[in-house]
C-alpha cells in the first residue's frame, strides 16, 4: 500500500499536531465570534434604547436597583438634587480617544432614593499630576435631568487617591457614603435643567461599528482547515517519493554476477588478393 507509512508513530504524531493546531484555531475563531456577537448585541441596544423618549424613574426603578443588560442606554427622566459633598472623579477614562476623568455625583430623587449620575468627562490637568485642573460643581437646587442607564462596573482591585474612584463600582462607592445608594446601575448625563454655566464635557455616544471580529474568526477557521490540507500534501509527497524509490533499479547488485552478453564475432579484414580469389571461386573459374 502506498500510504502504509501513515500507520507509523511518526506520522501519527504529525496528524496529532495538525489536530491540535486546528482545535486551537477553532477555539480562537469561536472566541472572535463571541466578541462579534457581543458587539452586535451592543449595537442593537444602542439602536433600540439610545434615542428613545425618556421613561419616568418609577418605571425604570428596578434597573437602578438590579442591572438588566437589555436596559442599557435606556433614557430615564429624574427629578431631585445633587449631593455635591460626595462628588467623586473616576480615573483613567478615555473620551474620543483622549485620556481623562469622569465626574460621578450622588443624586437624591424626589421619591427619596439616591442614584449615581455620571455628569461627564474632564481632560488630564497640567497643574497637579493625577488630577484635573478644575472640577465643575453640580448645580444646586431642584434639577430635572435625563440620563441613560449603564450597569455598575466591576471592582478593578486598585486603590485610588482620596476623592477618586478606580472604576464606577457602585457597591464600593456606596460603602463610602452615609446613606443608601442604588447599586445596580447609574445614569449617564444626557441633559439637565436648568443647565449649569460650567459643566464637564458630555461623553461621546457609543460606537455602532461591528469591527473586524467576523473577519478574524473566518481567518482562524481557514488556518485550522489548512492544517489538514498541509498534512494531506505531505502524505501525498511521501507516497510519491516511496513509489519512485521502488521503481528505481537496484544499484547494489554485484557487477561480477552480471551476465555478459556475447559479442558477435568480428570479421577479419581480408587483403585485396584474397578478395579477388574469393570472387573467382564464386564464379567457378
Amino acid at each position: 500500500m502506498a500510504y502504509r507509512f501513515l500507520l507509523s508513530w511518526r506520522w501519527a504524531g504529525f496528524l496529532m499536531g495538525a489536530v491540535l493546531f486546528a482545535a486551537a484555531c477553532i477555539g480562537l475563531g469561536n472566541w472572535q465570534m463571541d466578541r462579534r456577537n457581543q458587539a452586535v448585541t451592543e449595537i442593537r441596544r444602542v439602536q433600540e434604547n439610545y434615542d428613545k423618549p425618556p421613561m419616568p424613574f418609577k418605571d425604570a426603578r428596578t434597573y437602578f436597583d438590579v442591572a438588566d443588560p437589555d436596559a442599557k442606554w435606556t433614557t430615564v427622566s429624574v427629578t431631585g438634587r445633587y449631593l455635591a459633598q460626595d462628588q467623586r472623579i473616576v480615573r483613567n477614562r478615555p473620551n474620543n480617544s483622549a485620556a481623562g476623568y469622569e465626574v460621578l455625583v450622588p443624586f437624591r430623587l424626589s421619591s427619596g432614593e439616591t442614584i449615581a449620575i455620571n455628569r461627564g468627562w474632564l481632560p488630564i490637568g497640567n497643574d497637579r499630576p493625577g488630577y484635573p485642573d478644575a472640577v465643575p460643581g453640580p448645580p444646586t437646587g431642584e434639577i430635572s435631568a435625563v440620563v441613560r442607564i449603564k450597569p455598575s462596573e466591576p471592582d478593578l482591585g486598585r486603590d485610588a487617591p482620596v476623592g477618586q474612584l478606580a472604576s464606577i463600582d457602585l457597591s464600593n462607592y456606596g460603602r463610602q457614603l452615609d446613606y443608601p445608594l442604588m447599586t445596580g446601575s447609574y445614569g449617564v448625563m444626557a441633559s439637565e435643567s436648568p443647565p449649569p454655566s460650567v459643566a464637564p464635557q458630555q461623553l461621546a455616544a457609543p460606537a455602532v461599528k461591528e469591527g473586524s471580529n467576523l473577519s478574524y474568526a473566518l481567518q482562524w477557521i481557514t488556518f485550522g482547515i489548512m492544517a489538514f490540507v498541509g498534512f494531506g500534501y505531505m502524505a501525498r509527497q511521501q507516497a510519491r517519493i516511496g513509489r519512485e524509490e521502488r521503481d528505481m533499479p537496484d544499484d547494489t547488485a554485484d557487477p561480477a554476477e552480471a551476465v555478459q552478453q556475447p559479442r558477435p564475432p568480428s570479421r577479419l579484414k581480408r587483403s585485396g588478393s584474397e578478395e579477388e580469389d574469393a570472387l573467382l571461386d564464386s564464379m567457378g573459374l
